[in-house]
């Protein structure tokens, strides 16, 4: 179960609103929202009472965390994230589908084996310091329930207990 189909999972069965980071960013041409832009749209995007945010854009980690009672992070191994990632880009290649609606964002092989600002480089690049300051940033949150998942199916097994429970 990766980031996404989790989080979804997640709002669906605390019937509270999905916010997917990645689609409040991306603009057509694969051009990001400045940072001012990002923000007021996860501001709005957040302001309900109660959510399930899938990303962790550090830009807006402040306003979403600020708001949070729980932080789940699924820190996969390596070997897993990059599985997941190749089978996910292939498929999404293969069948030309649009990331986020109107933005016309589609993956190409050269996005992922020519560019070195893409997703495959920010793996590579930022796996070890994710899992290094992770738990830092979490102990700087004590009023955050952090949940830390290292798999798969543990993340299956945690959301398949959820139910009356409230998470933001």
């Amino acid at each position: 179960m990766g980031k996404t189909t989790f989080a979804r999972d997640l709002a669906e069965r605390l019937d509270l609103p999905y916010v997917e980071l990645d689609a409040l960013y991306w603009e057509p041409g694969w051009t990001g929202a400045s940072p001012d832009v990002m923000r007021s749209r996860v501001a709005a995007a957040i302001e309900p009472v109660g959510w399930v945010v899938d990303g962790n854009y550090s830009i807006v980690r402040d306003l979403v965390w600020a708001r949070a009672d729980t932080v789940v992070w699924l820190d996969y191994p390596l070997r897993t994230i990059l599985w997941r990632y190749l089978t996910r880009t292939l498929r999404r290649i293969r069948t030309g589908e649009e990331l986020w609606p109107g933005t016309g964002n589609r993956e190409r092989l050269s996005m992922h084996l020519l560019q070195r600002d893409g997703l495959l480089w920010w793996i590579l690049g930022t796996y070890r310091r994710r899992r290094r300051d992770f738990p830092r940033l979490l102990a700087e949150h004590p009023g955050i329930d952090a949940v830390r998942l290292g798999s798969p199916r543990e993340a299956g097994r945690w959301i398949a207990g959820v139910g009356g429970a409230r998470i933001a």
